[in-house]
């Protein structure tokens, strides 16, 4: 069996591929009939597919995680692909080709991370270089950031996608402190590093991605000062001096990155670094959501379907610039 990369499907196909199981659940139409509804995934993305006539027993035989051979056919629906799903049939792990389900450029991780590395050798603070620098060095924390969506849904939900969007915030915090002066840039550069520090506790993310019990009951928001705090206390006992309103400023920024109380952050952003951070980090979020809604599109239409994120749909000019032409 030839292997279908979900990336590559076409509408109105014939589909018998291997794919793994990221979500499942039992829903019902509106006619009251269950189907099964699964999220599928490859190294080039996620599908949706739907198996009709489906009940709780047939969603136990295929459980979250594990690898499935999904025969059925392609369609286009609200520009997006999914599935209709004739048949399901368990496959072994030992049978598949794990490098299909890789997502991860490594190649591009590691350039991403020396890239970041450089911008916290520019630090001069010597209590932000501090913490920045424990926290690359430490094992734990470092092989889980290079490898680590950003989120499950909203923007860089994709492996090595926090990465990206550490090392996108450096660019733009590195920019707008140039063009700020009164914008303390250590501190702005150490945010981008720290602010979705959490993460990496608050998402698993080896097999299925999902929340840890831990990320459902704190957040990464509380969940990162509290690795903040850590950090700073492991500097301290060996000897490091610990600039307390430094750390306070940057713990700030992580609590208020969100922006507002309605957005999750338990504190409104209160010094210049963490107002100019918000929008910087809204900025990234939304224009990666927004290419990736464009990306994805697969109908021929100009228009993408509305975006709940973004509360809007998004002109595709490419499309338009085609159809013009032909």
């Amino acid at each position: 069996m030839t292997k279908q990369f979900i990336r590559d499907l076409q509408p109105q196909s014939a589909i018998d591929t291997i794919l793994r199981i990221a979500d499942r659940q039992i829903r019902a139409n509106r006619q009251g009939n269950n189907y099964l509804l699964m999220q599928l995934q490859d190294r080039t993305g996620t599908i949706s597919a739907m198996r009709w006539n489906a009940d709780e027993r047939l969603a136990e035989r295929f459980p979250k995680g594990s690898y499935v051979r999904v025969q059925g056919t392609s369609q286009i629906h609200n520009g997006t692909m999914q599935i209709i799903v004739n048949q399901l049939h368990n496959v072994d792990a030992n049978d598949v080709d794990e490098q299909d389900f890789d997502a991860l450029d490594k190649a591009k991780s590691d350039e991403r991370w020396n890239a970041i590395l450089a911008y916290i050798a520019s630090i001069k603070d010597r209590t932000v270089r501090a913490i920045c620098d424990r926290i690359l060095a430490t094992e734990s924390i470092a092989n889980r950031l290079k490898i680590a969506p950003a989120g499950i849904k909203a923007h860089h939900a994709y492996p090595g996608g926090l990465l990206e969007h550490i090392l996108s915030l450096m660019h733009l915090a590195d920019a707008s402190a140039r063009n700020y002066p009164n914008i303390d840039r250590d501190l702005l550069l150490a945010a981008a590093l720290v602010h979705d520090l959490g993460k990496v506790e608050e998402l698993a993310f080896e097999n299925e991605l999902t929340y840890s019990d831990a990320g459902q009951l704190l957040g990464h928001l509380v969940q990162g000062v509290v690795m903040l705090e850590s950090v700073a206390t492991d500097l301290r006992r060996e000897g490091h001096q610990i600039d307390a309103e430094k750390l306070l400023r940057l713990e700030h920024i992580v609590v208020s990155h969100h922006g507002t109380l309605e957005h999750g952050s338990p504190k409104v952003p209160m010094t210049l670094e963490a107002l100019a951070f918000h929008y910087l980090d809204e900025m990234d979020a939304k224009l990666n959501a927004a290419k990736e809604q464009i990306l994805q599109d697969r109908s021929n239409d100009t228009w993408t379907p509305f975006h709940p994120l973004l509360s809007r749909k998004l002109y595709k000019p490419s499309h338009h610039s085609d159809s013009a032409t032909s």
